[in-house]
């Protein structure tokens, strides 16, 4: 009756990991749901993100790349949040305690994040970047910084793409209004300069 009880119980273990591992992030894949608490006390999920192009961005304070990449991200978003564009800056463990990255997330409009559950912690290198498309797939996944090229070569056809109509919602479903824009920058004049040139 032992062996019968740890087979069970290897079994089952060995069905858990593999769940785990389908749940990776993978390329062309619909992206697996994460749940994030920004610096700013809010509790964002991927769901609430849906008909956004989204970046998350994996960082930490020790990289010279990343902190290169990360005012390019905020430029960015400064410019095309208006477009459905959202960038999640996530700083790795191994950098500053959050009593001094929270200095830095508030000079910035991107959207720092203080806390993340997902299955996107498994990085090889910092940056990486995660892109999820409006529909909720998985485009790019990649352990470099971006540049501006890059940038706008995967970004704005992203960002041209219509924004996925709703799914139609049974009669007796309640009515809600759709997630306002997350860190919208203040007025600012990045901010009414327009799309990024197309």
């Amino acid at each position: 009756m032992g062996v019968r009880r740890l087979a069970a119980v290897a079994a089952l273990a060995a069905w858990a990991i593999a769940g785990v591992a389908q749940a990776a992030p993978k390329v062309g894949q619909p992206a697996p749901d994460f749940t994030v608490t920004t610096f700013g006390g809010r509790t964002i999920k991927l769901a609430d993100l849906k008909g956004e192009v989204v970046i998350l961005n994996f960082w930490a304070t020790w990289c010279g790349p990343c902190r290169k990449e990360l005012p390019l991200l905020e430029a960015y978003f400064r410019i095309d949040h208006k477009y459905g564009f959202q960038v999640l800056a996530v700083a790795t463990e191994d950098s500053l305690p959050d009593s001094e990255l929270k200095p830095i997330a508030a000079k910035l409009t991107i959207p720092f994040v203080k806390r993340m559950k997902g299955p996107y912690h498994d990085l090889d290198a910092v940056p990486t970047n995660y892109i999820i498309d409006r529909s909720g797939m998985l485009v790019y996944a990649k352990a470099a910084a971006f540049n501006l090229d890059d940038l706008n070569r995967i970004l704005i056809p992203l960002l041209n793409e219509p924004i996925p109509a709703p799914a139609p919602q049974p009669a007796s479903a309640a009515t809600t209004s759709p997630s306002p824009t997350l860190g919208a920058p203040p007025n600012s004049a990045l901010a009414d300069a327009g799309p990024v040139p197309r």
